[in-house]
């Protein structure tokens, strides 16, 4: 009998890390240790598999709580990080976690499992703004969106892993989709913005088989998305999300989306790592079935009944939007690109009130 293949997996109790916990938990040739942070929500989720995995509560911050984790890992898979929005309300906790945090492991991992494949997850939003140039590769420039603190500590992480002595690859993640909820930030992307997605469990399923197949991707950098079937535009993608949570029409003022400064596009060269891997099994139209059956009918009812409130309050929200209301030049010119945009012969209020 072969014997077990001892992995390491952080940011457990995440999106995809609690799909990449269920998925491994389920082989038999793993053994399996999760480093997080104690919380009602990863204690939660843990208890679950009490039985299949080790945990270790710690901060990746701290080089006492990094030096619990067992020696002679062959498999390392790192999610854990900040991500926004609490990425962009709180930037020296996120360079703290994401960069800080990456490093301590990596001195770890080089002292106590040299042998060790770390596999990293990054991020679409290294590539930045894509709107005039959807088309993604991983030879293009990595240029971060304006104040996109979140991708400035993924290009840092990446360039930290590439310097370490171990085996690695990086996938650089779509926009990744479940049970996704409306909120202020759904104004940030500009409604042209071509969307690729891509399903937690489908991303899930990339790295646990990349355990297998560490050969091909030692060394290399991967573009991980759905693929064509999981490719629309945000405009669509709203108006079919805001169909399900029935909320009706996407009947938005002007100027409440961003035109510029955000990310996401179609990645043309996605399929390598599909081709080494078979990951993908779901399209846009499984994750639309998906979402609209985890929604309970008491709240689709709830939201088609108060919908004007609800898309009101959102507009409110909106901080380009807000950033011309309250005419807030460099947000402005961080969202549109420019200033001087007015509302003419309408207060804000009425405009608000006649907007939905």
């Amino acid at each position: 009998m072969n014997s077990k293949i001892d992995v390491l997996l952080t940011g457990a109790s995440g999106t995809v890390g609690s799909e990449v916990l269920q998925q491994l938990a389920q082989l038999k040739n793993i053994n399996l240790t999760i480093f997080d942070q104690k919380s009602v929500k990863s204690k939660r989720i843990f208890a679950l598999y009490k039985n299949h995995i080790n945990v270790i509560y710690g901060d990746l911050t701290n080089e006492k709580d990094v030096a619990t984790i067992p020696d002679k890992l062959d498999i390392v898979i790192h999610l854990a990080a900040i991500i926004p929005p609490l990425a962009d309300e709180k930037p020296e906790l996120t360079r703290k976690v994401n960069v800080i945090g990456t490093k301590t492991l990596l001195n770890r991992l080089e002292m106590n499992s040299p042998n060790v494949f770390f596999m990293y997850s990054s991020s679409i939003s290294v590539y930045g703004d894509r709107v005039l140039n959807p088309f993604i590769r991983t030879t293009d420039i990595l240029l971060p969106s304006l104040g996109d603190i979140y991708a400035q500590t993924k290009i840092e992480s990446e360039n930290l892993i590439k310097k370490s002595k171990l085996n690695w690859t990086i996938f650089r993640l779509a926009a990744i989709m479940k049970n996704h909820k409306v909120s202020r930030l759904m104004f940030h992307m500009p409604l042209s913005t071509t969307l690729e997605i891509c399903t937690p469990s489908d991303t899930a399923r990339a790295f646990i088989t990349g355990i297998y197949k560490k050969e091909e991707l030692i060394g290399h950098v991967f573009n991980l998305g759905g693929g064509e079937k999981c490719c629309t535009s945000y405009e669509k993608f709203l108006e079919k999300s805001f169909q399900i949570f029935g909320l009706g029409t996407l009947n938005f003022p002007d100027l409440a989306f961003a035109n510029q400064n955000f990310h996401c596009g179609y990645y043309e060269d996605g399929n390598k790592l599909e081709e080494i891997l078979h990951f993908r099994s779901d399209t846009l139209k499984t994750y639309y079935d998906q979402t609209r059956k985890s929604i309970p009918l008491t709240t689709r009812i709830l939201c088609f009944t108060f919908r004007g409130i609800i898309k009101k309050f959102l507009l409110i929200q909106s901080e380009p939007y807000n950033s011309v209301r309250k005419n807030n030049k460099s947000l402005m010119v961080q969202f549109f690109g420019k200033t001087g945009y007015t509302f003419t012969g309408i207060s804000v209020n009425n405009k608000i009130k006649s907007a939905i």
